[in-house]
């Protein structure tokens, strides 16, 4: 069989316009634009790019950006001065700590410092806290976790029951989505460095999160037959016939897991388009919990 390809550039798009008509109905009410704040400290070329592309995505559906540069010399309460500003400044409904912060910084004080109504990235200790609780919901999901369900919810309308495994247990990814799977009653293995027989784990899996950073680490003979295959990785590796010098592929060899699975995502195309686009939403979100 060969695996559908799910888009996420077009997944991504519609998100996009959602949001864009939610940010005119707002202004069309007398309400205020909602903004969104980037917190870079620190030079790190990645993050720059990153921050760049969340800037313009605002200005795309007509969000205000607001964006604030420290250096890699900063001090920590500094970042946190900064951060309490923000919490404080009413145009400002969400606030981004660009991650990973330089080293000898407390990342945890830091996004304790965001107010948890303006945590439009979703690392504020409550808020996941308030997801690993059941009864509770947080006020926002991490955005490539929320990304990777939306993708699954709109592949698999009922996840219940269904096993699901997930590759790689970081705090931005890995154990969020885990956490969301549970809620959405999927029976939840995570796997990792000290997993032993990993690919005969891997291989139970009706729906796999791949999400471990190492390049095309699961292959063809890991995936059971017509299991859905989210691929989060993004990898560089060396091509000399690519103009860069390197192409991106992800954790997934998609060349072989696409002959098994029902159904996958590309890279690039897959997941990160949705990350940006779920930012953008949260941070709609945000201005209308306010008003």
């Amino acid at each position: 069989m060969t695996a559908r390809i799910i888009d996420g550039k077009a997944i991504g798009e519609a998100i996009r316009q959602e949001v864009a008509l939610g940010v005119e109905q707002r202004l069309a009410a007398g309400k205020t634009r909602p903004g969104l704040a980037t917190v870079l400290v620190g030079e790190n070329p990645a993050s720059q790019v990153y921050v760049k592309s969340k800037q313009k995505a605002c200005a795309e559906v007509g969000i205000e950006s607001f964006g604030f540069e420290l250096s890699k010399d900063a001090r920590q309460n500094e970042v946190e001065k900064l951060v309490r500003e923000l919490n404080a400044d009413p145009k400002v409904n969400g606030i981004l700590v660009q991650l990973p912060l330089p080293s000898g910084f407390d990342e945890e004080r830091v996004l304790s410092a965001i107010s948890i109504e303006k945590d439009v990235d979703g690392f504020h200790p409550l808020n996941i806290g308030r997801l690993a609780q059941k009864g509770r919901d947080p006020l926002f999901v991490p955005c490539t976790p929320a990304g990777v369900m939306y993708m699954l919810e709109k592949e698999i309308p009922s996840l219940e029951g269904m096993n699901a495994v997930v590759l790689g247990r970081s705090n931005i990814v890995g154990m969020p989505v885990a956490l969301l799977l549970v809620r959405a009653n999927a029976t939840v293995t995570i796997c990792h460095s000290r997993t032993r027989d990993l690919a005969s784990v891997v291989r139970t899996a009706d729906i796999l999160v791949a999400a471990v950073g190492k390049p095309e680490m699961v292959r063809g003979d890991w995936v059971k037959p017509g299991a859905v295959v989210i691929d989060v990785g993004i990898n560089h590796v060396d091509d000399a016939t690519k103009p860069r010098g390197y192409r991106l592929v992800g954790d997934v060899c998609f060349e072989e897991v696409s002959q098994v699975a029902q159904a996958i995502t590309p890279v690039p195309g897959g997941v990160g388009p949705l990350t940006i686009a779920m930012l953008l939403k949260n941070t709609l979100h945000a201005a209308n919990l306010r008003d």
